[in-house]
């Protein structure tokens, strides 16, 4: 009997398949397949996820707005600069009316940096626990501002220090100078608190630079941190399905060139292929890598990027979560009013606080 319904219920799945394959799509919108695997579709409307939440349903579109107007990867970097720094320091203004912070600068090992601290206090627990905050912005911007929108959330939530570093970019450095004063710092931390009291994460450029940081200090034969997060970038390059849908489904249209590693002035003359560039390319040094938290959206120009470093992560035995937002965008919580980035600072709180001084 068992048998026998499963054989109904596949035939009525086959059924519906069918149908829909032939009913629910004109054939005027019908996409053309090419023997490389590509797929050419007429223009299509595709409506927001209904399983977003409303709040995010009513900020996507301001969002799309607000990235309109922001300048080309071309412009002159002072222009980028101040345009993202008005953009996060609006954030970090609306986080830190829900998430309460003291803020103050310091120099670490010659590296500037911007403290964290919740108003309420570091927690008793958190006493030997330290984050280390490495900022999104394509390697070109996003220092303070960019980072305390990263940190003011984690510091509130975790009640516990976080240090975001303002390491060098791009146009004026090249790689590795970030990852030099990566290494700077937590060779400075080390001599504070063990290695399985410390965390690294960072969003966007800070998600692939947590990566590179880690690549090094194996390199070097530090001791790795007790867990990384890497948020919507990772352990590759920009590439997969996600490079090219994502841009459609936030009113961007198809790119005429997909953004990659070699468009940032920061890798200019670096090996693409250098495991300390792409940390993924390395089974051997992807075996050495700590706990790792992987957080993305289906928006997110770097999802499959993202999914792909976890399954290289998985594959060399390196205990990893993984979180995919449906509906969010590239670095979608640094807004903080919507439920879904309430729950991505829960995560990455529940994450470390979990792993670190165990």
């Amino acid at each position: 009997m068992r048998a026998l319904r499963f054989s109904l219920f596949a035939s009525a799945l086959l059924l519906i398949v069918n149908a829909t394959s032939s009913t629910a799509y004109s054939q005027d919108k019908a996409p053309s397949f090419q023997p490389d695997g590509s797929v050419t579709s007429p223009a299509l409307s595709i409506p927001y996820s209904v399983y977003a939440s409303p709040e995010a349903r009513a900020f996507f579109p301001k969002m799309l707005a607000a990235g309109s107007k922001a300048p080309p990867l071309s412009a002159p970097i002072a222009q980028n600069r101040a345009f993202y720094d008005r953009m996060n320091s609006d954030r970090a203004t609306r986080m830190e009316k829900m998430y309460p912070v003291k803020i103050h600068s310091e120099t670490i090992a010659g590296v500037g940096t911007d403290i964290v601290l919740p108003a309420q206090g570091v927690s008793e627990a958190n006493l030997h626990r330290v984050l280390i905050n490495l900022h999104g912005g394509a390697f070109l911007w996003g220092a303070h501002s960019g980072g305390l929108v990263e940190s003011i959330p984690i510091a509130s939530i975790g009640r516990i220090k976080v240090i975001t570093v303002d390491y060098r970019q791009g146009p004026e450095h090249t790689f590795p100078a970030a990852s030099d004063d990566v290494e700077a710092v937590y060779r400075a931390l080390l001599k504070q608190y063990k290695p399985d009291e410390i965390g690294i994460y960072g969003c966007s450029a800070g998600g692939i630079l947590t990566g590179e940081a880690v690549a090094r200090l194996i390199t070097d034969k530090l001791p790795t941190p007790a867990a990384i997060g890497t948020f919507c970038g990772s352990l590759l390059d920009i590439d997969g399905d996600a490079a090219y849908v994502a841009p459609v489904l936030n009113g961007q249209g198809v790119p005429e060139h997909r953004l990659t590693f070699a468009d940032l002035p920061y890798f200019h003359g670096s090996n693409p292929h250098d495991p300390l560039v792409q940390p993924g390319v390395s089974p051997t040094l992807l075996a050495k890598f700590p706990p790792t938290l992987l957080i993305t959206g289906t928006r997110d120009g770097t999802m499959s990027s993202v999914l792909a470093s976890q399954q290289l992560l998985d594959r060399a035995g390196v205990p990893t979560e993984l979180h995919v937002w449906e509906g969010m965008w590239h670095s979608f919580f640094s807004d903080p009013e919507m439920p879904e980035s309430q729950d991505a600072y829960r995560v990455i709180v529940r994450y470390f606080l979990n792993h670190l001084g165990r």
